[in-house]
């Protein structure tokens, strides 16, 4: 498959580009667990169907030192038995969050208070702000048709 677009060499498609990730670097510098952006950033990525995304954040995490056992449940978390009930939460945030227009409701209060009792306010912050970034980065990339399989971990920065 060919790219349909290259935001990088379009004026304004890297200006976009470039504050998505200024924005990401907040996320990055707060203190939500790495391990848990991984897997926030893989599931939603799986949701949207985004190949690139779900190769770069699944390898990032491998590199990083998550078990392949971890990475091959993201998909069926809620029946697995090796996530946190931290990150359990925030997964259910990410799912609801990512699937906004599939629920009437939007979030329920029940996930949002869930993940409250995990994640403080700072955490909270970061990880809603990371749940519209990947988003944002699965919508450019799906709808542009980036190509996955030859990611090499830390390439983005």
């Amino acid at each position: 498959m060919d790219a349909r677009f290259d935001h990088h060499s379009n004026p304004v498609g890297a200006k976009v580009v470039k504050y998505i990730v200024s924005a990401g670097k907040a996320v990055a510098d707060s203190t939500l667990p790495a391990a848990t952006r991984h897997l926030v950033e893989i599931r939603a990525s799986q949701i949207n169907g985004c190949a690139v995304c779900i190769d770069m954040h699944a390898k990032d995490a491998a590199h990083a030192g998550e078990t392949s056992v971890r990475l091959n449940l993201v998909a069926a978390w809620r029946e697995a038995t090796v996530f946190t009930d931290a990150e359990r939460a925030a997964l259910e945030l990410t799912e609801q969050g990512t699937r906004i227009a599939d629920a009437a409701g939007g979030v329920t209060d029940e996930a949002w208070a869930n993940a409250a009792k995990h994640y403080d306010d700072d955490q909270l912050a970061a990880l809603v702000s990371l749940i519209a970034l990947i988003n944002t980065w699965n919508r450019l990339n799906v709808i542009t048709q980036q190509p996955a399989g030859d990611y090499q971990p830390g390439q983005w920065g």
